[in-house]
């Protein structure tokens, strides 16, 4: 268990946070670690591909190949709120060197250290943002594909951040990396399928079908990249964690990918269509449009400003019994990713994401206040819990005990743990793997802990370019080394299992198997027992009373 003794504060918010990707660069090696050096656009000497669609040309990234900015869907300017559609082919060769819009969006919540990755360009996201980008380290071959769906909840971010660039994965490990900009907020997320007849019948989740247009377009094209289209691994943080999950039981995505990985973000449930319908309503209200052809006809700025101003509109994948036909994990794992491995996991200290976080010292009182109000408990019982978890922990002050115990009561903890819980309840499915990431960053006087978003930069290489959120220490390589190794074995394989690292178990409910990494890395079962049992304890009790 990692002790640090630095004092850290979390506000506790339920909320996915915003991520993103990777911006253009030169690649170097440097320490062992590939290093991307920033650019506005990529290398003009690359090599052209073939799509469905047209030619591209791509630019290099050191040796490595990377295509940005390609179309896998028309502009939804137009047609907002209704699934997309493919592209128009082109003639000649189209240039892929830019990275591409992202969608329309409001300012992020993240810590400066996590913001400090994002493009300025995202602030002026467009309608016509349904773009990816493609890394691989030659045209030829049949490499397995990752596809990264980037976090942000389902209202923010892009696959443009600095974090997502995914030239040092595929240089490093020959895989094919791809990262997806798609419909967000109101634009990829408002359930109007009940309110706006025959024309807008299919206008739901379609910023999810968005995800699936992306994995289409991979399916038909990427062999041409040097990827193995049978051969597909999805993988997002946070929000992208919660989209990952809900690809698992989204009807239209079956058979698209072949591994999931889903880091510090879940869907377990979906949001049900009468709460979505209702949310759309009130949307309209405060918009005092009667219609949803008027809503469609609304300027960008007006519908954004709508949405931050209405009350109890929860945009995120709805169960409409079409595109998504059950919660993807509710009540139990969807059986139709039941024959996909599956990766899920967060970090220690996920609370410490928001910017108003300040890493202030808290007295004992507040502690007990703030575990009994997580975790809807009273006063005794967070105590008796706080109790437990300082067993172990004897010398940690209660801001350190606020961060870990908050993490542990959130949804961050509790929807990753009822993903895992509820796979290996399954009968008949593929293994699925859990982890916990333990790595404290040395970044703000070592205050934020093992904060939400930190263990990016680890799986994508990025750690170079990401010292504002891991610093500097010669420590990051050998955690990059060994966690991108495991991702890539998995995306490989289905089995994570990688040269160097600890064995690590699929995970069931007898041996509660899993990974910690840190800078020394272990596998071990069921290794935080005592708190676990604890929470269903006091939560056990206080319902009985």
């Amino acid at each position: 268990m990692n002790s640090k003794k630095t004092d850290m504060q979390g506000s506790h918010r339920r909320s996915f946070l915003l991520q993103a990707t990777g911006a253009a660069g030169l690649m170097a090696g440097l320490n062992g670690s590939f290093n991307i050096l920033r650019a506005a656009k990529t290398d003009s000497a690359g090599a052209t591909a073939t799509t469905v669609y047209g030619k591209i040309k791509g630019g290099a990234q050191g040796k490595t190949l990377a295509f940005k900015g390609i179309p896998y869907g028309t502009s939804t300017e137009g047609t907002r709120f209704l699934p997309p559609t493919k592209p128009a082919a082109w003639t000649g060769v189209r240039e892929a060197l830019a990275l591409g819009p992202a969608s329309p969006q409001v300012p992020s919540m993240l810590i400066p250290e996590s913001m400090a990755q994002q493009p300025k360009g995202d602030a002026n996201g467009t309608e016509d943002c349904l773009h990816l980008n493609v890394w691989s380290n030659s045209l030829k071959g049949k490499r397995p594909v990752m596809v990264w769906f980037h976090g942000g909840g389902y209202s923010a971010g892009s696959s443009n951040w600095e974090m997502y660039n995914g030239g040092n994965l595929a240089a490093k490990h020959d895989v094919v990396v791809v990262t997806v900009t798609h419909r967000l907020n109101v634009f990829g997320y408002l359930y109007l399928a009940e309110l706006g007849g025959e024309k807008f019948a299919n206008a739901s989740n379609v910023g999810m079908l968005d995800c699936v247009a992306a994995l289409e377009w991979v399916r038909d094209n990427i062999g041409n990249f040097g990827g193995d289209p049978g051969n597909v691994t999805i993988f997002g943080q946070s929000g992208g964690g919660g989209k990952v999950s809900t690809l698992m039981g989204l009807a239209p995505a079956r058979g698209l990918f072949h591994r999931a990985i889903a880091q510090s973000g879940s869907n377990v449930m979906g949001q049900p269509a009468d709460r979505a319908t209702a949310g759309a309503k009130a949307l309209m209200a405060t918009l005092n449009v009667s219609s949803v052809d008027e809503l469609q006809k609304l300027p960008v700025q007006k519908l954004l400003e709508g949405m931050r101003a209405t009350r109890g509109l929860n945009l995120s994948p709805v169960v409409d019994g079409k595109t998504l036909p059950a919660g993807p994990f509710n009540p139990v794992s969807s059986p139709l990713s039941g024959n996909v491995p599956f990766m899920v996991g967060s970090t220690e200290t996920e609370i410490t994401w928001n910017a108003a976080y300040k890493g202030e010292p808290i007295e004992e009182a507040e502690l007990i206040k703030r575990v009994s109000n997580a975790g809807k408990i009273d006063d005794a019982a967070a105590k008796e819990l706080i109790r437990v978890y300082r067993k172990t922990r004897a010398d940690w002050k209660p801001l350190q005990l606020w961060n870990l115990m908050g993490t542990d009561l959130s949804n961050f903890r509790t929807g990753t743990d009822a993903q895992a819980d509820r796979r290996a309840m399954a009968e008949r499915q593929a293994p699925v793997y859990k982890y916990y990431f333990q790595w404290y960053s040395p970044v703000r006087g070592g205050v934020l802990g093992s904060y939400h978003t930190l263990e990016i930069p680890f799986i994508f290489r990025t750690a170079d370019i990401c010292e504002s959120m891991c610093g500097n220490g010669k420590d990051r390589y050998a955690l990059e080394d060994k966690m991108s190794a495991a991702w890539v074995a998995f995306a490989r394989t289905g089995n994570p299992n990688a040269k160097g690292n600890p064995t690590w178990k699929p995970y069931n409910l007898d041996s509660r198997n899993m990974a910690i990494w840190n800078n020394e890395c272990r596998a071990a079962d069921d290794p935080f027992k005592e708190e676990r049992l604890a929470r269903i304890a006091v939560k056990a009790n206080t319902a009985a009373v």
